[in-house]
């Protein structure tokens, strides 16, 4: 008997089945997007491995250490196959994937070239976009509407075809758009009622992602946001969420330099090392990069990544050590350098009787690659939580803060920042959904 029967015989399971197709819509046909539906592909046909991507590769402990239970994650939950996955994508460029994939250059094009028709047969969608909100991009594959409205409502529309001729039997969506200018919360945003009003009189406050993500919530679709844009940190967001049981999950990716802070920044924190300045700087030439010259969309993302040190170190709790870090970052639009991004941190730190020490970062990511196995995750977790009693109805999956720079929290509440306390509040979330103890690593029990 496999493991999850034995739970289900002896916990009566809270998770309904991954039965049948599950539908994954991504607006924002770009590297990204290209390069998690490319890698989805080369590996369900064994040509790659899905490295980087917890729900494929990573394992979880069950009991004591003693007992020797470590199942892989996909055989401990019922995860999606993938197998089971399809695609559609909306963009302002008429590309299909695979030539938006061989455009971006992440991947090289003897691997494209072994799933070309099946990156060909995935054409987008034209989508919803106003360069009011993404100043640096000009597309023409762009739909037109008499409001903001009309244009929520052939969002839908496509939602509702995708799903009828795909014959997905389940739908999440993932924004892996562009950055969009820096927005704050307004009257607009605070109930449902508001925003609709909003989008008939084509309230600027309403950005194109915001569209995206009050399309699929209404049609009852799980929403993660990988862009550091407002778009579903918004309490109409959250009473649409809780209201049609579409989980959410935001904001921003954790790829290259921030998830170096991460993991930097708590090994800090743990020794109690202080901190006197943080130097980040970026080059980066893809789409991305030429979006964020534009100093609205910069504003976006600088918000996302300067909170993650303040949360982590908690400079209130340990004033001698964090008070006044200087922290900054930058990011330089360089062509040449495409998707291949190189991100330089200085950091100086102190120790024992404040003697100062530095350490210097230099790490070439590639943006895509880290991003792509995040996509795939939230995608698959999300789907779990749509399908889960326990978790659907709460809006907010803040266990999935392990890939987010900025995790949603609900208001008032702090978010989780250290990456390694966020993958035991993930694991034990899974834990808690089939009924196995907690893992605290206690351990006194062992020496009784």
């Amino acid at each position: 008997m496999s493991l999850n029967s034995i739970i289900d015989a002896t916990q009566g399971s809270s998770i309904a089945p991954a039965k049948g197709k599950l539908g994954v819509m991504v607006p924002g046909m770009g590297a990204v997007a290209t390069t998690f539906m490319a890698g989805v592909e080369a590996v369900r046909k064994g040509i790659a491995e899905p490295i980087g991507s917890l729900t494929q590769m990573g394992t979880i402990r069950l009991g004591k250490r003693t007992e020797g239970r470590s199942p892989k994650i996909k055989d401990f939950v019922p995860l999606a196959s993938l197998k089971d996955i399809v695609f559609t994508g909306w963009d302002i460029f008429e590309d299909d994937a695979y030539e938006s994939a061989m455009h971006a250059g992440v991947l090289e094009k003897d691997l494209l070239n072994k799933i070309k028709p099946f990156l060909k047969s995935i054409k987008p969608r034209q989508a919803v976009f106003s360069r009011d909100y993404v100043k640096k991009l000009n597309g023409t594959h762009v739909k037109k509407g008499k409001n903001k409205r009309d244009l929520a409502e052939q969002l839908r529309a496509d939602i509702r075809d995708f799903k009828k001729k795909s014959k997905a039997d389940r739908l999440v969506m993932i924004w892996c758009g562009s950055t969009e200018i820096f927005l704050k919360q307004g009257a607009v945003h605070e109930s449902l009622a508001a925003f609709e009003r909003g989008l008939l009189k084509n309230d600027p406050n309403i950005a194109p992602s915001m569209i995206y993500a009050y399309a699929a919530l209404t049609e009852g679709v799980p929403f993660a946001n990988g862009a550091p844009n407002l778009t579903v940190d918004l309490p109409v967001m959250l009473e649409l969420s809780k209201k049609n049981h579409a989980p959410i999950a935001g904001k921003d990716f954790k790829t290259g330099q921030t998830l170096i802070k991460t993991i930097l920044a708590p090994g800090f924190k743990a020794r109690m090392l202080g901190l006197n300045g943080w130097f980040s700087t970026n080059i980066l030439g893809n789409r991305d990069g030429e979006v964020l010259e534009d100093p609205g969309s910069f504003k976006t993302k600088e918000e996302s990544k300067l909170s993650v040190l303040e949360h982590i170190l908690q400079p209130e709790l340990y004033p001698q050590l964090y008070k006044d870090f200087y922290h900054k970052v930058r990011i330089n639009y360089y062509p040449p350098r495409g998707d291949n991004k190189e991100g330089w941190d200085n950091i100086d730190i102190f120790g024992w009787l404040g003697y100062p020490m530095q350490i210097k970062v230099d790490f070439l990511c590639r943006d895509s690659i880290l991003a792509a196995p995040i996509v795939l995750d939230l995608v698959l977790f999300l789907d779990l939580a749509k399908r889960s009693n326990a978790l659907r109805g709460l809006g907010i999956q803040e266990w999935l803060s392990f890939y987010l720079k900025s995790p949603m929290t609900v208001p008032g509440l702090y978010p989780e920042h250290d990456l390694f306390i966020q993958l035991i509040k993930l694991k034990n979330t899974l834990r808690h959904l089939r009924g196995e103890e907690l893992i605290t690593h206690l351990v006194l029990e062992y020496y009784d």
